[in-house]
């Protein structure tokens, strides 16, 4: 065995990359991208989560090589890419049904107790409450001032459902009420795991390294969550653009159903949608104001952006 200090130092001595992973390559080869979206599909398709070792027979790769590749494009493995998609399912059927028990078996479950702890993991409450839009479930906020402006951040007994960011309380609270139209707010008692969570979030608009390590409520579709997991891994003094961030999930075309996915987030800078900025460098659209949005980024990088 041979040891080198650098690819380039490989390559002198008369090796190659492999071909197969592409190391030195920008992203999956065209033939691993297309497996990827296939075996996606073909999990879409099925009526209960596919088990890995059936997957990975069907692309004639091992498990491991199977679960590398679908981390490499998307950030998860065969195993939570199907639990979203079940999971989705279950938001879906738990409106259309009249009944939790059908919803459950619809989605894919095959029994009701692994229902409830996906849905407490997942969802943040029981599926009778996700059914009645939150009925029966209890949401703690507190209002503070950040140099952004007024701030709410509310949480469910899973982590942070909601930053928002404003000019009047009052509108603030009335956000939240639409977006949770049939659970209760509560504000957050001081010295409470809720009034903790949220102080951590207060402290992380300031310093943006803390927003790692806050639990998240995110409760969103599959779609969103994965552009939310990569708008996450963006650094703080970095942006890109929607193209980019499309393709840093395996999804190149899909720049418009991204840029809708940011435009939905509702947990302002802990999930940080305001370091995607537009192809020619102009920060576009941003929920809560682009004044906003070109303070985060000359704070994070320590220049000022153009506002549109």
């Amino acid at each position: 065995m041979r040891y080198f200090t650098s690819p380039g130092a490989a390559r002198a001595a008369g090796l190659r990359p492999c071909k197969r992973c592409q190391p030195d390559g920008q992203g999956l080869p065209a033939r691993d991208t297309g497996l990827v979206e296939r075996l996606c599909r073909t999990i879409e398709a099925a009526e209960t989560p596919p088990r890995l070792g059936d997957l990975a027979a069907q692309a004639r790769l091992t498990p491991g090589h199977l679960s590398r590749l679908f981390k490499r494009q998307l950030g998860i493995t065969p195993r939570h890419y199907a639990d979203a998609v079940r999971d989705e399912r279950l938001k879906t059927a738990l409106q259309a049904t009249g009944r939790v028990t059908d919803a459950l078996y619809d989605a894919g479950f095959n029994a009701p107790s692994r229902a409830y702890e996906a849905a407490g993991k997942r969802l943040g409450m029981t599926p009778g409450a996700a059914k009645g839009g939150g009925t029966g479930q209890v949401i703690r906020y507190a209002i503070a001032s950040s140099w952004l402006g007024r701030t709410l951040v509310a949480a469910t007994q899973k982590g942070l459902c909601a930053v928002q960011l404003g000019d009047d309380d009052r509108d603030l609270v009335a956000a939240l009420s639409r977006r949770f139209a049939k659970a209760r707010l509560e504000e957050a008692e001081p010295g409470s795991p809720y009034r903790q969570w949220i102080d951590a979030a207060l402290a992380a608009i300031e310093r943006p390294d803390l927003a790692a390590s806050l639990p998240l409520d995110i409760q969103g579709t599959a779609f969103q969550e994965q552009v939310w997991q990569a708008l996450r891994r963006i650094p703080a003094g970095q942006t890109v653009t929607y193209g980019e961030l499309a393709a840093s999930i395996g999804r190149p075309t899909a720049t418009r159903a991204v840029a809708a996915a940011c435009g939905a987030n509702r947990i302002a800078v802990i999930i940080p949608c305001h370091r995607v900025i537009g192809k020619d460098g102009t920060l576009t659209g941003y929920r809560w104001g682009p004044e906003r949005k070109a303070k985060l980024l000359k704070a994070e990088t320590g220049t000022r952006k153009p506002i549109p």
